[in-house]
Parts: C-alpha cells; sequence; structure tokens
C-alpha cells in the first residue's frame, strides 16, 4: 500500500525549535544559523524546513534553529528582529512575500551579519543578500508550453494564484499569460482567484466553480497543494473526468496525484537541493570560503504521467512516500 507521510510527520522539525530570547553565541566553535520559513502549514515550506532540517545534520559546525513564520509578515519580521537580537551567526529567510520581507532582509545586512533568502529572492537586493531560488517564470512556462497543446479548443479554465505581491506567483501566472493565453485567445477563464498557496482556500474556490459551471476543461494552479485542493473537490465526479490540472513544486502528494491520473503535470522544485544548496552556502560563508554575493537557480523540469516515477522514487528515498 501507498501513502504519503502526513504533514504532521514531515513538520518533526518544529520539534528543534528554541524560543528566541534563552539563547546566547556559543563559544564552542560551533555558529548558530537561523532559519524562517514562510509556514510551516503550506505543504512545500514544510517540506523544504524538514529538508534543512536534514541537510544541517552534515555540518557539526552549525547549530540550526527553524522558526514558523505562519506566513504572517509581521511576525516573521519579528522572528528576523529576535535572530539579530539574539546574535545568530547568519540568518537564512523563505520569504512569505518579497516586498513584505525587504525591510527585515534589510535590517540583517545592517547589522552586519550574513543574509540569505531561498525559495523566493528580493529583487534589487542581489547586491546585498545572498539567494537560492528557482526561475518562477520558467516553473510556470514549463506547464503552459504543455497547456497549449493539452486544453482543448475554445475550452474552459479556473486559476488559482497564490499570495497577491508574491513573486512566484506573480511571475508563474505571467508564464502562463505570454505563453498560453496570449497564443489561445479561444479559451475562456471562468474564475481566478488568489488562494494564497493553501488547499483549503482552492477546495472553496472549486467548490464554488463546480457549481456555477457544468464545463470547467482545466485547472491551472501557481503550486501543487492548491491544485491538490481542487482535485479534492471533483474526485468521483464523472463531469470532470476529463479535467486537466497543472501545478507548481513537485511534492509527494502530486507526484501519487499524478500517477493516479487525477493531475496532468507539475513544474519539480526540488526542495531537497534547495535545502542542500542553501546549507553548503551558509556553511561556506561561515568559514570564508565564499567572496562576494551568491544568486543561484535550481532547475524545474517538468513532470508528467510519462516521468512521474522519478518523482516517486526521489519521494520514496526521503521517505516522504511510503510502499
Amino acid at each position: 500500500m501507498k501513502k504519503v507521510v502526513k504533514l504532521a510527520l514531515l513538520l518533526l522539525v518544529a520539534s528543534s525549535m528554541t524560543f528566541l530570547g534563552c539563547g546566547q553565541r556559543q563559544d564552542d566553535g560551533v555558529m548558530r544559523v537561523a532559519f524562517i520559513a514562510r509556514t510551516q502549514g503550506d505543504s512545500f515550506a514544510a517540506w523544504l524546513a524538514n529538508s534543512i532540517s536534514e541537510e544541517a545534520a552534515r555540518f557539526p559546525n552549525l547549530n540550526v534553529t527553524i522558526m514558523d513564520g505562519q506566513g504572517n509578515d509581521a511576525w516573521i519580521m519579528s522572528l528576523v528582529e529576535n535572530s539579530i537580537v539574539n546574535r545568530f551567526d547568519i540568518i537564512i529567510v523563505q520569504p512569505n512575500n518579497s516586498e513584505a520581507q525587504r525591510p527585515a532582509v534589510q535590517q540583517v545586512v545592517n547589522a552586519g551579519i550574513p543574509a540569505v533568502t531561498v525559495n523566493l529572492r528580493i529583487p534589487g537586493m542581489e547586491d546585498v543578500s545572498h539567494s537560492v531560488d528557482a526561475d518562477p517564470f520558467e516553473q510556470g512556462a514549463v506547464n503552459a508550453r504543455l497547456g497549449f497543446y493539452q486544453i482543448p479548443q475554445n475550452g474552459y479554465v479556473v486559476v488559482l494564484n497564490g499570495p497577491a505581491g508574491h513573486m512566484h506567483s506573480i511571475e508563474r501566472r505571467r508564464a502562463w499569460q505570454e505563453e498560453f493565453f496570449d497564443r489561445r485567445p479561444d479559451v475562456t477563464i471562468l474564475g481566478e482567484q488568489f488562494a494564497n498557496w493553501n488547499n483549503d482556500e482552492a477546495m472553496n474556490f472549486m467548490e464554488d466553480w463546480v457549481q456555477a459551471h457544468a464545463q470547467i476543461d482545466a485547472v491551472i494552479s501557481m503550486n501543487d497543494n492548491m491544485a491538490a485542493g481542487a482535485i479534492e473537490v471533483i474526485r468521483g465526479d464523472a463531469r470532470f473526468s476529463n479535467l486537466l490540472v497543472y501545478g507548481v513544486d513537485g511534492t509527494a502528494e502530486a507526484a501519487l496525484l499524478i500517477e493516479e491520473g487525477l493531475m496532468t503535470a507539475t513544474s519539480f522544485q526540488n526542495a531537497h537541493e534547495l535545502a542542500r544548496i542553501t546549507m553548503n552556502l551558509a556553511n561556506d560563508i561561515l568559514t570564508g570560503n565564499v567572496t562576494g554575493y551568491v544568486n543561484v537557480d535550481i532547475d524545474c523540469p517538468l513532470i508528467t504521467a510519462e516521468n512521474v516515477h522519478l518523482l516517486i522514487d526521489a519521494h520514496v528515498a526521503t521517505g516522504a512516500i511510503i510502499r
């Protein structure tokens, strides 16, 4: 029997969290790393935080504290400020919103502490902060190019966006516009909403759409978590047995949905690769092996039914899928 390890298990990383305000700089040669996740409630953010925890085990000279930003910009600012006060040697932020976290990362820079952003770059800060990311336009584009040929003539689609102002959501949506909608004027958008990367919000919007429309040919989602929420609504509904669903991230849940034939494609944003590069970079910065500022993008390959076995194998290897 196959199953996805529940998010609660993936969030065991939370047990390593330390209450900020009680720590001081260690004097045993071990350097302290703060990693502020945007929210543990999002499947990809949880996967990334878990991967950071796993990768940190390779560095006995680093002590990593993982904090949950709870998807709240003010709380993320508070965590950053406390990390500065508590004299962490390096502060890594997974931004919830590029512009909202710009002042926070600038505070890190102003304090003379190395700053790294992961999974979302803050435009214009590449010369003062390191970053590890993927190209969000290409993440959307690989799906849009496939959808160009798959979505039927005169088709009807719905669109699920991430948070307003979030660069990854904006750029993925721009890719769909340029690579698909501008080239397929025959396609009608029945509904488009900001579901904020959230499964439950996506379900609510999808429930409204299926009640209002007898025909929906495709769900265009800017991440897998929202795509999975939409799929849950139409699961078993014969009217939507041929529904095309596109996402981004390559989560374990998406891999199994593609294998099951319920999801069409995803763009693989490898959280383990992001974590591996981020922790290597943090170690290199703290050991003096980096000159200048490093800004790295990982690849974003398209995953479909034809190659989903590779994604499943990757998740089996990490324990995210158990078979």
